[in-house]
């Protein structure tokens, strides 16, 4: 595709969102799309490791960021958007082996903006980190999954 060219945006299901080459290459799964939520896990492995050996910043806000996209009203109905601001606080360390659930709720959908908040918890459910992120609407697909 030549730059000046529009990508094709497919419509987010599981098995397409699972299939992106860096929630592969990252091993974070969408588990689930609801109508205000979504739900993405990893279990920290080797590969996620900060040089204390416990889950890196970067996963967790990755992982926060995004599962910010995939409430249905979002990437699932065909809306093109983009992070414009994420916040994350981190609560606690995530070690290697645990599994970390992260669920996003849309708090707010405009028509230039998203709001979004997400926890992080871990396999016991205690929180390992929270965020918000804004998205900012770029404008809806057509029905080819053209922007």
């Amino acid at each position: 595709m030549e730059s000046h060219e529009s990508p094709q945006l497919d419509a987010a299901t599981l098995e397409r969102v699972n299939s992106v080459s860096l929630l592969k290459t990252l091993a974070i799964s969408l588990k689930e799309i609801g109508e205000s939520h979504a739900v993405m896990e990893v279990t920290v492995t080797d590969i996620h490791a900060n040089y204390l050996g416990g889950a890196h910043g970067g996963l967790i806000a990755t992982l926060a960021d995004t599962v910010s996209f995939f409430p249905r009203h979002l990437l699932p109905s065909g809306l093109i958007c983009t992070t414009t601001n994420l916040n994350v606080t981190y609560v606690r360390p995530a070690p290697l082996g645990e599994t970390l659930t992260a669920r996003s709720e849309l708090l707010h959908l405009g028509r230039r903006t998203a709001s979004v908040a997400c926890r992080i918890v871990n396999g016991e459910g205690k929180l390992v980190a929270h965020s918000s992120a804004t998205l900012m609407i770029l404008g809806q697909a057509d029905e080819r999954g053209n922007p």
